[in-house]
This record gives C-alpha cells, structure tokens and sequence, in this order.
C-alpha cells in the first residue's frame, strides 16, 4: 500500500474512532455525578483522617462546566474502548486475508479486558497515592486541591495504566500484520522489563516499591506471554511457507537448518582413500 492510501486510511481510522468517542463521551455526561463522586472518594478520606483540611476546590466561574466536560470525555474512552481498538486493528492490519482479520474478535476479546484491567488497577492504587501525596502537607494547614488539576491527575494515571496493559495485544498486532516477529521482541526483553519497571515508578506516584511491583510485573508477563504467542504464530506461518515450497519469513529454508559435515585438511570431507 502506498503512502498517501497509508495516510488516507489512518485519517479514515482516526475520523471513525474520534466519531465513537463523541457519541461515548455524550453518553458520559449523563453519568457525570456518580463518577465524580467516585474520583472525588480518595479526597474525601483523606479530609475525613485530616478533620476536613482537604477539600476540592473549583477556582473558576466557568470550573465546573469544563470539569464535567473532562469527566465525560474520560468516560467516552472508557465506554467506547473496543471501537476505537478496533480501528486501531483495523489500520495495523489491512493486508490481511479474510481469515486472519477474523482475529479481530480475539484482539478486542483480549485488549478490552486488559485495558479494563489496567484501569482497575490504578482505581486500586489511587486512594494510597493522593493519602500518601497529602501528607506532606504540614500540620494545621489547609490543602484546597484544584478540582481541575486533581481530575487530570487521575485520569491521566487510569489512561497509562490501561495503556500499559494493552501494549502486549498492540504487539501481537503487530506480529499477525508480518510487521515483526517473536523474535525480534524477544531481542529486546532486557529493554522492556526496564521500560516496564521505568512506567511503573512514572504512573505510580506513590515511592513504596510495593505498588511499583504491582504494577510493573503484570506488564513483563504480560509482554512474555504475548512473545510466546507471536513465536507460535511464526511457526504455524513458516510451517505454511515451507508446505508451499517457499522461503520463510526470515529467509531461510529447511536446507538451512542442515548440518553440513566439515571438510577435512585434506579437503576431502570421507577423506582420502
């Protein structure tokens, strides 16, 4: 495919997901005072340990219009996650044949619970981050923390946690579409469990290692599993190749894998006679 069908297809995939995530995020505004009394709990706590010293506090006129919007627009991505996963499948793997883009169902069946996940999992470690980020506040003072600030805060935290999550299936992606091979990210799992423990000291505010490990070793398993699938997709793939009488992917061919006897000094591999 060329570049600019490449471009065209991307914007056709974006205009298609941004649609979805409009309709999400109109869905979301009716839902608005539950979820915010949700993100708003942690505060809440934390004023009721403290005797009300913390609080959330909308500044502007115009604060708590442009805090519902956020929220909904939050809400919007949550809700419509296996549209706009499935456009970015879609995009990824456009040569495939009809059979493969039947693995869409997997890739939406396996990505939505793993985003959904990662998202629950920052939902967990939120109430510890803004206790312990509280804290430091010194005694007999009063923390008045921007409604605005505080919701971007924990939205951009449950968005990097879901992300982090969905980067294995991203991979496979990746792999069924021919774009890289198993082992190739396997060449990298040095780089990765470091790029996964860096992430997770990054989305976790909080400094115990605890809460680092809780989130960091899911994500190198879950980069190893997917590994593991992409090696038997290669395999069921060259198997093919090879049935076919053609190279495998990486170029070579079943003769390669022979061990050819080494020719003696005398250049004669039996020898002389």
């Amino acid at each position: 495919m060329p570049l600019r069908a490449h471009l065209r297809e991307l914007r056709r995939r974006l205009t298609l997901a941004a649609v979805g995530l409009v309709v999400g995020t109109v869905a979301g505004w009716f839902f608005y005072e539950p979820v915010f009394h949700l993100l708003q709990q942690p505060i809440l706590d934390v004023a009721a340990r403290r005797g009300g010293t913390v609080s959330l506090n909308f500044q502007g006129v115009a604060t708590p219009f442009d805090v519902q919007i956020k929220v909904s627009l939050f809400l919007g991505v949550l809700v419509t996650s296996p549209w706009w996963m499935y456009q970015l499948w879609a995009f990824i793997t456009p040569g495939l044949t009809r059979r493969e883009r039947g693995y869409a169902v997997g890739f939406i069946t396996a990505g939505v619970p793993l985003f959904l996940a990662g998202a629950g999992l920052a939902f967990w470690a939120l109430p510890n981050a803004v206790r312990l980020l509280t804290d430091f506040a010194p005694a007999d003072t009063t923390n008045w923390v921007d409604a605005q600030l505080y919701l971007s805060f924990v939205m951009r935290v449950v968005l990097a946690f879901g992300i982090g999550f969905l980067l294995p299936v991203v991979m496979v992606a990746l792999n069924f579409a021919g774009l890289v091979r198993a082992r190739a990210w396997l060449a990298g799992w040095r780089w990765a469990v470091v790029i996964a423990f860096t992430f997770a000291a990054v989305a976790t505010p909080t400094p115990d290692a605890i809460t680092m490990l809780v989130v960091a070793i899911p994500i190198c398993i879950l980069f190893f599993l997917a590994i593991g699938i992409c090696h038997l997709h290669d395999r069921r793939l060259d198997r093919r190749l090879v049935a076919q009488g053609l190279p495998r992917l990486d170029g070579t061919t079943p003769e390669d894998d022979v061990v050819r006897p080494r020719r003696g000094a005398g250049g004669s591999a039996a020898g002389a006679a």
